[in-house]
C-alpha cells in the first residue's frame, strides 16, 4: 500500500524526536528553600543530622564544599539562577520585585531548554513563589505550590489566591511562642498525613512525571518548600532530634564589635527574633524543628531518587541539587538570612553528570549559583541565547582538582557584595566599609582582618565585586497584577504585560 507523503514525514519526526531524548541528557532540577549546610555533607551543625538521602545523591555525584548563593534572600537568589544574571545586572535585590514586568524579554532557563527542543515541566517553589513570579509562559506545564494544608499560609490569600483561606486553625502556632509572624511558628499538623503536605504533593508531580514516556528530553524541575519557614514536619521528623541532643551554635558575645555600622543594620532587622526565642527559651526548640524540616526534605529527596532508579531516564539525566541560600540560627547573633556572612550563603550543592562526574567525589574550589545556568547549557549542547554573567563549572566536573581562580559572589542589596575564595571572605557595603576573614583559622568568621596589613588580598578579591549596580528594579506597587490572567498593568502609563 502507498504511503501519503505527509505520514512518512511524521514517522521521520517521531523518530528524530526518539532518538533526540534519548541523546541528549534530561535534567532534574532540585531546588530547596533556606537549607544552610547543617545538611551533615561537609561542615556546619556540630550534633547528628539524619540526611541519608543527601548523602546517597552525593555518592552519586559530585559535591561542591564551598558553594554559595548569588544573593541571600530568596527572589533575587532565584531570579539570579533562573535569569542567569547577577543582582547587580537584573536590578532585582529584594523579595518585593517581580522580574518578569521589568525584565519580560529575559530568557529564562526553562524557556532556553523549551526553545531548544526540551519538555519544560516542574512543581513547587522554583521561582520566586508568591503569586506573579512563576508566569505559565515558562513552562510546558507547571504545578503550583499551592499552601493548602500550611497553618501560617492559610491565611495569606492576597498572596496565594488559589490557596484556602482559613485563618489560625486549632493549635496554631503550635511553638508555643509569642507570636512572631511567621519566624515562632513550628511543630507537626494535627491530623495531617505526611502525603498531604504541599512538598509531598510537589514530589508526586514530578515522580508521575518520571513515570511516563516522553518524546523529548526534559528539563524537570523540583521546588522543595522545606526547611523555610514557618517549620513543620510530620512528628517522625522532630522525633529523629531529641531536644537533649541539640546542639547551640557557639555564639561570641562582642562578635559585632568589629564590624561595620552597614553590617550591623542587616543583621538588625532580624535580631529581635532571635532575643525573643531566647527569653522563651525556645532556641533548642527551634534548631530542632529546623532539623525536622531538613530531615523532611531530604525524605522527599529519596523519593525522587527511587523513582529516578526505577525509570528509564537514570542513565541519561543530569540531577543538580541546590538551595537559594543559608540561614543563621544564632550564628554572629543572627536568626534568618539576609547578611552577606558565611553561614546566610553557603549552601549544600550537588550535581550528578552520567559519563563526567565520578560518584563520591568532593570539590573545594569555590563556585555560586550563577554558575547553573550556563553549565547546564553546555553539557546540553545549547548555546546561550543571552549573555550569562556566571561561568560554567564542567572542567571541575571533570576534574574537581584544577587551579581555579574565579571565587564565589553573592550579593545583598544594591551596592553591598562579598567574595569568597578558598581561603578568604571579602565584604565591601555601599558606603564603602568592609570585612575580612580568613577561614583558614577563622571558620565562625569572629575577626575582622580588614585594614592595610591585608590591602594585597584585599585588592585581589575587590576585583570581582561589580563595577556597576543596576538601579532596583520597581517594586510589585508599580503594577496591578491579575494573578488568573497573569497580566501586569503599570500604574503609570496603562501598559500590558502578559505572562500568559
Amino acid at each position: 500500500m502507498k504511503r501519503s507523503p505527509i505520514i512518512i514525514l511524521l514517522f521521520f519526526v517521531l523518530i528524530a524526536a526518539t532518538l533526540s531524548a534519548k541523546e541528549r541528557p534530561n535534567v532534574l532540577f532540585i531546588s530547596v528553600d533556606d537549607m544552610n549546610d547543617w545538611a551533615g555533607l561537609s561542615r556546619g551543625y556540630p550534633g547528628k543530622v539524619h540526611v541519608p538521602n543527601l548523602k546517597r545523591l552525593s555518592n552519586l555525584g559530585m559535591t561542591f564544599d564551598n558553594a554559595y548563593t548569588a544573593s541571600p534572600v530568596c527572589c533575587p537568589s532565584r531570579t539570579a539562577v533562573m535569569l542567569g544574571k547577577r543582582p547587580s545586572t537584573s536590578g532585582i535585590y529584594n523579595n518585593g520585585q517581580w522580574w518578569f514586568p521589568h525584565l519580560p524579554k529575559a530568557i529564562s532557563l526553562p524557556m532556553a531548554f523549551r526553545s531548544n527542543g526540551y519538555k519544560a515541566i516542574g512543581a513547587g517553589k522554583i521561582f520566586h513563589h508568591t503569586a506573579g513570579f512563576n508566569p505559565p509562559v515558562q513552562w510546558d506545564h507547571f504545578q503550583r505550590l499551592v499552601f493548602n494544608d500550611d497553618p501560617w499560609f492559610r491565611g495569606k490569600k492576597i498572596n496565594y489566591p488559589w490557596s484556602k483561606p482559613t485563618k489560625n486553625p486549632a493549635g496554631y502556632p503550635f511553638s508555643g511562642m509569642p507570636r512572631i509572624p511567621h519566624e515562632g511558628d513550628w511543630g507537626t499538623i494535627p491530623g495531617l498525613d505526611e502525603g498531604k503536605y504541599d512538598d509531598s504533593k510537589t514530589v508526586d508531580y514530578v515522580i508521575s512525571e518520571l513515570g511516563k514516556p516522553h518524546r523529548k528530553p526534559f528539563f524537570l524541575a523540583c521546588g522543595i518548600f522545606r526547611p523555610h519557614l514557618p517549620w513543620y514536619a510530620p512528628k517522625k521528623y522532630f522525633d529523629l532530634y531529641p531536644i537533649e541532643d541539640i546542639v547551640i551554635p557557639d555564639v561570641l558575645k562582642d562578635d559585632l564589635d568589629d564590624v561595620p555600622e552597614e553590617g550591623k543594620k542587616l543583621a538588625a532587622s532580624r535580631r529581635g527574633d532571635f532575643i525573643r526565642i531566647k527569653e522563651q527559651g525556645k532556641w533548642k526548640e527551634a534548631i530542632q524543628a529546623y532539623l525536622a524540616c531538613i530531615s523532611f526534605a531530604d525524605a522527599q529527596l529519596g523519593r525522587l531518587l527511587d523513582a529516578m532508579k526505577k525509570s528509564k531516564y537514570s542513565n541519561n539525566t543530569i540531577i543538580v541539587f541546590w538551595s537559594d541560600h543559608g540561614w543563621h540560627l544564632g550564628e554572629k547573633n543572627h536568626w534568618h538570612k539576609s547578611t552577606l556572612w558565611e553561614e546566610a550563603t553557603r549552601i549544600p550543592f550537588i550535581m550528578s553528570v552520567p559519563g563526567i562526574t565520578e560518584g563520591g567525589t568532593d570539590c573545594k574550589r569555590p563556585i555560586d549559583t550563577l554558575c547553573i545556568y550556563p553549565t547546564l547549557l553546555e553539557l546540553c549542547k545549547i548555546k546561550p541565547a543571552n549573555e550569562l554573567d556566571g561561568v560554567s563549572i564542567v572542567p571541575l566536573l571533570k576534574n574537581p582538582e584544577i587551579p581555579w581562580d574565579i571565587p564565589a559572589v553573592s550579593e545583598f542589596g544594591r551596592g553591598q557584595c562579598t567574595v569568597r575564595s578558598e581561603r578568604y571572605r571579602y565584604i565591601r557595603y555601599s558606603d564603602g566599609t568592609s570585612e575580612l576573614y580568613d577561614h583558614s583559622r577563622d571558620p565562625k568568621e569572629w575577626n575582622n582582618l580588614s585594614g592595610e596589613k591585608y590591602h594585597d588580598v584585599i585588592k585581589t578579591l575587590e576585583r570581582f565585586i561589580p563595577d556597576n549596580f543596576a538601579p532596583n528594579a520597581p517594586s510589585k506597587n508599580t503594577y496591578d497584577f491579575d494573578p488568573y490572567s497573569y497580566t501586569w498593568i503599570d500604574k503609570k502609563n496603562g501598559k500590558e504585560i502578559h505572562g500568559k
